[in-house]
């Protein structure tokens, strides 16, 4: 006798066997009224199954009208697993399908370790898997990243002779490279007799996740086919990967095969576009979105603010933000961004009582931007309020980029002695940034002895950054300490540390421009150099006297003006004023800080040529107009 029911209100039906209580061939039947109907179709528990099937027993009715997906899901993780296989097996029923539709749904649920502990009894019931079951047990143990049970499936596809089910061959290939195990993945690859385009798309985007673009590349170039998600996944793993230039390169490649981009690719290039400062393609880019219908698209619409600010045009991103008609918090934290490293820090002040207004809640990334407006605008109070309340207000803990800010905030104000105080109190460690900021505080105030403190503690973190070396042989030039610039850079030579050369760039007519400090080697180095001359004559009529105090090198005064005239923004600028039309806007990208006599100079050209020059430096953008910049010289 096989005991369903241990209840005692039920032991007069327990005392029956299954096939007793319920034979195919029933004499008669009872009908049931709807109070009964429902209590055998909503039952949330095996207890609550046993007494549906009282009831269907009582009743002399067919154990065909249970819900058999419902006895699946509530006996599946339970003791009661063998009582639903029976049921399973009397109503001639195909279990592995029932359990099949567990596992699924226990993979797309929250809690996708369920279907592992279902296979694991499903394993101990003697339960023959199928390939679907290994599909959705490999599925859930990626989610999980647990290459341990799916090493176990694996050996199980093996075992049940499934090893060329291309399906599962693509979902081990997929598990191990998600789980870090790309040399098993590639093995596995290598050895599979047939592969699709999913395989090697696989493959491609984890080796890029893994940062490894060369041999994502060499996949990509081998590939036997390609869909838009292969492009897809090499253009957002370049974009991600800091080669903004071989993503914008793909983009171009693949619009020459005829593929259109989707939104996830669309995103991926607009980034790009960002880094790279490829304004006219990103506005070529912008239309097509807005062509495809794509305009309401939230991503797309942050990731447009996002590279509108960082290519210049600060006026195209605010219409584009304030065209939405829904805003995330990452579309406020990036206007607020973009208005503080453009020098309109009061409307990014201006723009987060609105955001609050609007129902929205900052996050990290918005205080990040509000820190970074105080700091550009030397707004210390209002910096130290707005410190105050991230914790106080909003609850947010601030991290080692809100301290960084603050640190800059006072340095830069010239606060060297309580920012040094504000490093020692911070609950974190502080990192290169922090030091970093107040190492470029000392060199704007001159400050020696609190620039060698600062560079104790980066030789530390930061010994390969040339960046911190050349700023403290800088500023023991300025201090007339001849002897000791001398010993940093002799260290610097020593140490294999090369000076990063200064660098800028300039798009005209869709190519890119680039130009190092006393470049000669472009076609038009001839012309450049003649109208930069042109222009001196100009800026000396207005009182323009080259601040020769940054050539922080013993030399004559003549060699120090010659060093000048052969920055790189200099010559960018030279560069554009012959080949771009008169009222055209100048957009300039330097990988290093603009020096104090550009900054100069290129306010009075501004004038001169009644051109608006837009200089994106590495910490900030500087708009020039009509003989003014737009960080009113505080930078």
């Amino acid at each position: 006798m096989y005991c369903l029911f241990p209840s005692a209100s039920l032991c007069g039906i327990a005392s029956m066997s299954f096939e007793q209580g319920h034979g195919l061939q029933t004499s008669s039947k009872l009908v049931l009224g709807a109070q009964e109907a429902d209590s055998f179709r909503n039952f949330k528990s095996p207890s609550e199954l046993q007494q549906a099937h009282a009831l269907l027993i009582k009743t002399r009715t067919s154990l065909r009208v249970l819900p058999l997906l419902r006895v699946a899901s509530v006996c599946a993780l339970t003791p009661s697993f063998s009582y639903a296989q029976q049921i399973f097996h009397h109503v001639e029923q195909r279990e592995i399908s029932m359990w099949n539709h567990c596992l699924r749904n226990f993979v797309e649920s929250d809690s996708p370790w369920d279907a592992i502990l279902l296979f694991h009894q499903m394993r101990r019931h003697n339960v023959f898997p199928d390939c679907f079951t290994c599909s959705f047990v490999l599925n859930a143990c990626v989610k999980l990243l647990d290459v341990f049970h799916g090493r176990i499936v694996h050996a199980f596809v093996v075992k049940l002779g499934l090893q060329f089910n291309l399906v599962l061959q693509n979902a081990i290939v997929h598990l191990y490279a998600c789980c870090g195990q790309m040399n098993d993945a590639a093995l596995l690859f290598d050895k599979m007799p047939q592969r699709d385009v999913v395989t090697w798309n696989t493959m491609i985007t984890q080796l890029m996740k893994k940062g490894d673009t060369e041999s994502a590349y060499k996949m990509f170039v081998e590939m036997p086919e390609r869909n838009l998600r292969s492009w897809t996944a090499m253009i957002s793993g370049f974009a991600q990967c800091g080669k903004p230039k071989q993503a914008v390169d793909l983009f171009m490649k693949m619009e020459e095969v005829g593929l259109k981009p989707n939104e996830v690719t669309l995103v991926a290039v607009l980034a790009a576009c960002a880094d790279l400062g490829a304004l006219d393609l990103g506005i070529r880019i912008h239309s097509y979105s807005d062509n495809r219908g794509f305009e309401g698209n939230i991503q797309i619409c942050n990731t447009l603010i996002d590279m509108y600010i960082k290519c210049g045009s600060l006026k195209a991103a605010y219409d584009i933000f304030r065209g939405m008609k829904k805003r995330t918090v990452i579309s406020w934290s990036a206007m607020i961004q973009g208005l503080a490293i453009h020098g309109k820090g009061n409307e990014a002040l201006e723009l987060f009582p609105e955001m609050i207004r609007s129902g929205m809640t900052p996050n990290e990334v918005t205080f990040v931007g509000i820190l970074t407006a105080c700091s550009h605008m030397g707004l210390i109070s209002e910096g130290r309020a707005f410190f105050a309340s991230m914790t106080r207000d909003y609850g947010i803990i601030p991290c080692i980029e809100h301290y960084g800010c603050m640190v800059d905030l006072l340095s830069r104000s010239g606060l060297l002695q309580e920012a040094y105080e504000f490093i020692k109190q911070m609950p974190i460690k502080p990192n290169a940034a922090v030091w970093g900021a107040i190492l470029g505080g000392c060199k704007v105030h001159k400050n020696v002895e609190m620039a060698e403190v600062a560079m104790s503690h980066l030789q530390e973190l930061d010994p390969k950054n040339d960046g911190y070396y050349i700023v403290l042989a800088n500023i023991y030039s300025e201090a007339k300490r001849w002897d000791d610039a001398a010993k940093m850079r002799k260290f610097m030579r020593n140490s294999g540390l090369m000076k990063t050369l200064g660098c800028s760039s300039i798009t005209v007519k869709g190519t890119v421009h680039e130009f190092v400090a006393g470049d000669e080697s472009h076609p038009q180095s001839v012309e450049i150099y003649k109208m930069w001359n042109q222009l001196q004559v100009h800026m000396r009529l207005k009182g323009y006297q080259p601040n020769t105090s940054v050539v922080l090198l013993d030399m004559e005064e003549k060699e120090k003006e010659k060093l000048l005239s052969r920055h790189s923004e200099k010559l960018a600028l030279a560069f554009s004023l012959i080949n771009t039309q008169h009222g055209e806007t100048i957009r300039i990208f330097k990988n290093l800080r603009i020096c104090e006599d550009c900054h100069a100079a290129f306010k009075l050209i501004s004038e001169i040529m009644r051109r608006k020059i837009v200089v994106r430096d590495r910490n900030r953008f500087h708009c020039f107009e009509d003989g003014s910049c737009s960080c009113m010289d505080y930078w």
